[in-house]
């Protein structure tokens, strides 16, 4: 008996009864599927129905939809065979779960409630963009088992849907269950491009759904020489919602066993993550001696945590403290640190917060522990700060509640407290290093009045306590006069208190070049031989600025020239309240720091006298959205004391071209036409003959499919300040992309001043009673002598991330401790919802002197 369409809906509900004898409720075409749930109703939507009385059967055909608890089975032909309760689904069949995931089949053989049944043909493509295949596929409730089934991650070439994807897993069987929400694989091969390249008996992985899964990581591969070989498999461990714990124990082949274990918890408002790294060494003299290297030390490690949490919408507090067995610990092991990077400045710094912002104001509390990581420094001179408390307010002032005077105020304050064990001097014109291991900087304590500059040694930091408060009000205003000129009157007051407690029995561990130690009582040199006391300061100031913008029309763009000019009214100090310098110690004059109040990095110095600062800038707008800026101006002492020009124990402010009553010349020139290229250059030049004395230049390129970035710098000698000689380097990093999907990088640093090349300043260097005579390749290295290089190619797409780095950066040698080249090969790859694996091989190093021989027959 068959129903035509003379009766639409009729024998679309006469079907429907047919086919689950229960009551259905039908739809037209348009209308939206129903909600799913445990009592959802099914919907049946189709051409024709088909009822055969003799077989028990009911047959949809012509775009058959049905609808039934979140799923939808769509085919050309579907029919239920009431004597069995299953469901014959054919022609263009598929089946849309209630996640999204979409299967596609030739046919579908399942029971009336879609749950179990048999699959021929079967393609899943998931709402994660992973993809199963399978000539024959059986369902079991939640569990699908792929026959000779392919899992990939890849989406089909467009123009080509039958090449190979980029990578696959084909097994025997691969097994799918939806509840542990886990993979299975039986037999299984890895292929790339279509070719098998790996082989396993059995794997697992987490569904592609899962974003937190109990269970083993892509295992890690490290070589260098001294660790030897070492692989090592992550276990991650899903504890609960909240936190989890992953564990990665490796074996290396010289040094026996290494572990890291990482645990880390998220809640509502914040989350802490701590991470422990240990080993017993197997073989110590891998590594070199102290003080070069951590020496006989067998067991090593290091315990890190960081954590924030927000305490409400303005308040946050946290941590990132980092605790090391030893200085060394983190390089002998390749554990990445963005501070190894660079040889001279080293250390890992530890941290507890507390910082609070509103819509105009800031509040930061923190305390600081450094630990040095460089054989060059000495731990008990590195300073405790305990703590440095910053506070920052802005706020307007109504002008009719201060008789028109209006405003802005801003409030600034700062409290610093520090202690060391020991005082750290640095020597200068020349750097002398110690005569035993020619790592650390000493110097003579001869005196430095009456003239400073004259000084062959610093005080870099304190060996004591020293706590230090300032305090300051400011107000300013800007008007607009009848002519267009915008000026700024502005005053403020700061109030500076400090105690100094230097103590006066600490002796420098290190020996000079005449063997005699050098005391913590040596300091009262540098404070003018004042003692242990507390000094204040009271200093107002005020003053003005002004601004005359002037607008040009032309047929490039619009041009807006604008001259400035700045004074600055303080007393006229005659001498600096303390020569204590821990946070003032950076000093840079240029087109940034022109215009400001006092120029000093800092809180332990600030501008006194009258200062005019006076200069100049254009900006040329160009109609596409680009444009041309250029600035130029200079500063003059007016009146009263040049604080500049007056040495604190670190000597900062000479050498600074703001230590004469008329400053050096700074400038600045952007350039940036398109989006394809930006240059920013900008300088400080000699007021007598315009030769540089500083020079920063930052450029970048997009030609598509090439990108670059080049910085190159140019800094004078400043002697007084430990800087002996110039400072020139360039550094480049590029891209370039081949195609689509494969690009080759690279970056270089060039030390074009031949600093890192003269053997730390000393051309012969004792090691455990062995000279090493370094050539001391100052003045006759090549001129782009290479510091740091790197490069690699790499492949991305949706599912894949490959890439080769080569990369060599100036460290110690792990087994002499000698300046180095340190080579390293890395191979990373990234297969999206499987993992990624990671080799890391150390392909050697390369002294920096020529005692390379020497070195090499030394006890490793």
């Amino acid at each position: 008996m068959a129903l035509t369409s003379s009766s639409r809906r009729l024998s679309l509900l006469a079907g429907a009864l047919a086919l689950v004898e229960a009551a259905f409720a039908t739809h037209s075409a348009a209308a939206a599927p129903p909600a799913a749930g445990a009592d959802a109703r099914m919907v049946v939507e189709a051409k024709e129905l088909v009822y055969d009385e003799k077989k028990n059967t009911v047959t949809a055909r012509g775009a058959v939809q049905i609808y039934y608890k979140g799923r939808l089975l769509e085919a050309d032909r579907v029919t239920y065979d009431r004597n069995t309760s299953r469901v014959f689904a054919e022609g263009h069949a598929t089946l849309t779960e209630t996640d999204g995931s979409i299967a596609r089949a030739e046919r579908f053989d399942f029971t009336d409630d879609f749950k179990n049944g048999f699959i021929e043909s079967l393609q899943v493509d998931t709402v994660n963009n992973t993809h199963f295949t399978s000539p024959r596929a059986e369902r079991t409730g939640e569990t699908t088992t792929f026959e000779m089934g392919t899992y990939t991650a890849c989406e089909a070439c467009r123009n080509d849907p039958a090449k190979p994807r980029t990578w696959s897993v084909r097994a025997k069987r691969i097994i799918h269950d939806n509840v542990e929400k886990m993979v299975y694989y039986e037999d299984a091969s890895f292929e790339l491009l279509g070719v098998p390249v790996a082989y396993v008996p059995f794997w697992s992985s987490p569904d592609p759904s899962v974003k937190r899964k109990s269970g083993f990581l892509s295992p890690v591969f490290i070589y260098r020489q001294q660790l030897g070989a070492g692989v090592g498999v992550p276990y991650f461990w899903a504890i609960a919602p909240d936190y989890d714990l992953t564990v990665t124990p490796i074996y290396f082949s010289r040094q026996g066993p290494f572990v890291t274990a990482e645990f880390r918890q998220r809640f509502d408002n914040g989350g802490y993550t701590i991470r422990g790294q240990g080993t017993h060494v197997g073989d110590t003299g891998a590594f070199a001696q102290a003080p070069l290297g951590a020496g006989n030390k067998q067991w090593r490690g290091a315990l890190q945590s960081f954590g924030e949490f927000w305490l409400n919408d303005r308040w946050r507090a946290g941590w990132d403290i980092t605790a090391l067995s030893d200085r060394y610990f983190l390089q002998d092991y390749q554990q990445y640190n963005y501070l190894l990077q660079n040889y001279f400045f080293r250390e890992a710094s530890s941290t507890i917060y507390l910082t609070g912002q509103g819509p105009r104001s800031y509040f930061d509390m923190r305390g600081y522990y450094f630990q040095l990581l460089s054989p060059n420094d000495v731990q008990a001179q590195q300073p405790v700060v305990h703590p440095v408390i910053d506070y920052n307010r802005v706020f307007d002032i109504d002008p009719a509640a201060t008789a028109g005077v209006g405003g802005q105020v801003e409030l600034d304050a700062n409290v610093t407290s520090t202690s060391a064990n020991v005082a750290n001097f640095e020597s200068i014109q020349p750097r002398t290093l110690d005569r035993i291991y020619s790592l650390y900087n000493v110097c003579q304590i001869y005196g430095r009045a009456p003239d400073p500059a004259q000084s062959g040694c610093l005080l870099r930091g304190v060996g004591g306590d020293y706590q230090h408060a300032t305090i300051s009000g400011a107000w300013k205003r800007k008007i607009i006069d009848p002519v267009g000129g915008v000026w700024t009157p502005f005053a403020f007051a700061r109030f500076v208190g400090s105690y100094l407690d230097y103590d006066r029995q600490g002796l420098f561990p290190i020996y000079n070049q005449s063997l005699s130690a050098i005391p913590n009582a040596a300091q009262g040199q540098f404070f003018n031989g004042a003692d242990n006391r507390f000094r204040g300061q009271a200093l107002p100031g005020f003053g003005a600025e002004w601004r005359y913008p002037i607008l040009a029309r032309s047929f490039i763009g619009d041009i807006v020239f604008e001259p400035i000019a700045q004074v600055i009214a303080r007393p006229n100090e005659t001498s600096i309240p303390s020569l204590v310098n821990i946070d003032a110690q950076s000093l840079v004059f240029d087109d940034s720091t022109l215009f400001e109040w006092s120029k000093f990095s800092g809180y332990d110095r600030f501008e006194t006298g009258t200062r005019l600062n006076y200069g100049g800038q254009a900006t040329l707008s160009l109609s596409n959205g680009g444009f041309i800026n250029a600035m130029i101006g200079q500063s003059r002492q007016i009146a009263g004391a040049n604080s500049y020009a007056q040495a604190d124990a670190a000597n900062v402010g000479l050498d600074s071209g703001l230590d004469s009553r008329a400053s050096d010349i700074v400038g600045r020139f952007a350039f940036a036409p398109s989006s394809v290229l930006s240059l920013v250059a900008k300088g400080r030049f000699d007021k007598g003959n315009l030769r540089a004395r500083r020079l920063d230049v930052f450029a970048t390129m997009n030609l598509d499919p090439i990108s670059l970035q080049l910085q190159y710098a140019n800094y004078a000698s400043q002697p007084a300040i430990g800087f002996d000689v110039r400072r020139q380097g360039l550094s480049a990093t590029g891209k370039y992309d081949i195609t689509k999907n494969y690009f080759l990088m690279g970056t270089v640093t060039f030390d074009m001043s031949r600093y890192l090349y003269n053997s730390l300043t000393n051309p012969t260097t004792t090691y455990y009673g062995t000279t090493l005579t370094g050539s001391n390749l100052t003045g006759t290295a090549p001129l782009f002598s290479v510091a740091t290089l790197g490069g690699g190619i790499g492949y991305q797409d949706e599912c894949t991330t490959l890439s080769i780095n080569y990369s060599q950066i100036y460290q110690p040698q792990s087994y002499t401790g000698l300046p180095a080249r340190n080579q390293t090969i890395m191979v990373t790859l990234q297969l999206r919802t499987l993992g990624e694996a990671k080799f890391n091989y150390g392909v050697g190093s390369m002294l920096v002197n020529d005692g390379v021989g020497t070195a090499a027959a030394l006890p490793r």
